[in-house]
């Protein structure tokens, strides 16, 4: 599958069910206290080290871009799907949100100062992912931080049907910590910590905290 048939079918997807999906996701922080300490500590990271504008990549309706404002960091989203972003804008009206792919990001060089990407790559297949983080590295300040997200697990499947029984076409990549880590560092960042989530669950996550190397 090239580029173009990805991205596309993730963007129609996530056209077609941005109403539910919102719905779905508005107040799940509240019931996760592991991502919730997760993003307070990456704020404290942006704050003390190189404060500046942050960017959430994938940002979906806007639920974690929100959750980083009222932490005091001067969040701004960018999705692939204009129906999130339209979504996002009306629940969010205080907050900049823009229609944009993580994989040829229109952010400048060391144009912030730090950037989350909770569970979007999860659509990304492996081939695309070093070029990912590469836009990731060009785009955040030297020692900037990276707060990623993830479904941890070996394999692909293909996602037909979400969020209010709405059809989707989207691949979902599970990962090993080992290997985004290893994508990491190929691509110029430092590992610092990693957070394992819901062993005991059928689908657990990974938190991985990152920092560009200068």
């Amino acid at each position: 599958m090239s580029d173009q048939d990805w991205l596309a079918d993730t963007r129609i997807s996530y056209d077609t069910v941005a109403v539910g999906y919102a719905d779905q996701v508005r107040d799940a922080l509240a019931g996760e206290p592991y991502l919730r300490v997760s993003l307070a500590l990456f704020a404290d990271m942006v704050q003390a080290a190189v404060d500046g504008p942050v960017a959430d990549v994938g940002c979906g309706p806007g639920h974690v871009t929100a959750y980083l404002s009222k932490l005091g960091v001067d969040a701004f989203g960018i999705d692939l799907s204009p129906k999130m972003i339209d979504v996002a804008r009306r629940d969010n009206p205080g907050l900049r949100f823009e229609v944009g792919s993580m994989t040829d990001l229109s952010l400048g060089d060391a144009s912030v100062a730090g950037l989350v990407a909770f569970w979007s790559l999860i659509h990304v297949p492996d081939d695309a992912v070093p070029t990912v983080f590469g836009h990731f590295r060009r785009v955040l300040r030297p020692g900037g931080p990276l707060l990623l997200g993830f479904h941890v697990g070996d394999g692909s499947r293909l996602k037909t049907q979400g969020y209010g029984g709405h059809p989707m076409r989207v691949y979902v990549h599970r990962r090993q910590p080992d290997q985004v880590t290893a994508w990491l560092r190929d691509a110029g960042f430092t590992v610092e910590a990693q957070l394992m989530l819901n062993l005991d669950q059928p689908f657990p996550g990974a938190v991985l905290f990152a920092r560009r190397q200068p």
